[in-house]
């Protein structure tokens, strides 16, 4: 199963404060599914302002990203420039 990593904010929000979770999806698009039945209104928040990080590497489109048995997936506060 992937380990997924929650922000904070997020955790404390939806996951009673858990930053850690695991989840068995093959792309980002399923383990948003997911975690969305396990923590209803979580993914309205996770599609704003945050970016996505599999394996270390951040994706910008990363619905269709392949997730690993073994992948580490992070939900990141995006970082905004100006």
């Amino acid at each position: 199963m992937a380990k997924v990593v929650l922000p904070l904010e997020v955790a404390r929000t939806f996951a009673a404060g858990e930053t850690e979770h695991e989840f068995a999806a093959r792309d980002v698009r399923e383990l948003m599914r997911q975690l969305e039945q396990r923590f209803p209104g979580i993914r309205a928040r996770l599609e704003r302002g945050i970016a996505v990080a599999i394996d270390t590497e951040i994706y910008q489109d990363w619905f269709v990203e392949p997730i690993g048995p073994d992948s580490e997936v992070r939900f990141l506060p995006a970082i905004e420039g100006g």
